[in-house]
């Protein structure tokens, strides 16, 4: 009977900390819009691959950019009700999902320090850093559990 309310309490707390983090991020990627990320983004990637040819990354119109996050954020919302379940998906997700988050909480406030000025995202930074370590943490506190 223990064991059983210690994986269902190990469960409830890991769904809260994924739809925690997809709360974070939607407030994320609003602030990245409201603040024009991609006036900072697409520049800096411009400059990046006139250095490095080869790398591949991309410079985004609003529009797609936006609507790729949009269409992330639904997926990620979709995966909640798994998250409460402790589905084994939901767990091998969350690991890479919250090192990328923490990475990239880190990138804005990082960005912000070494440009001695508030960087678009910078804001919800601390949020998605914080909601992405708590989902981290679940994960592993349900890893264990079962």
């Amino acid at each position: 009977m223990t064991a059983t309310l210690f994986i269902e309490g190990a469960k409830r707390s890991f769904g809260f900390a994924w739809l925690l983090l997809c709360v974070a991020l939607t407030i994320h990627v609003i602030d990245e819009a409201l603040t024009d990320f991609l006036s900072v983004y697409n520049p800096a990637i411009k400059a990046l691959r006139r250095r490095f040819p080869l790398l591949p990354l991309p410079v985004f119109s609003f529009r797609v950019w936006l609507g790729g996050l949009s269409g992330a954020i639904v997926l990620a919302f979709g995966v909640t009700p798994l998250a409460f379940g402790g589905s084994g998906f939901a767990v091998a997700a969350a690991y890479p999902l919250g090192i990328l988050m923490i990475g990239n909480a880190l990138g804005h406030m990082g960005a912000s320090i070494y440009r001695k000025r508030f960087m678009p995202g910078v804001y919800s930074s601390p949020l998605l850093f914080l909601a992405s370590v708590y989902l981290l943490v679940c994960a592993e506190g349900i890893r264990h559990a079962v």
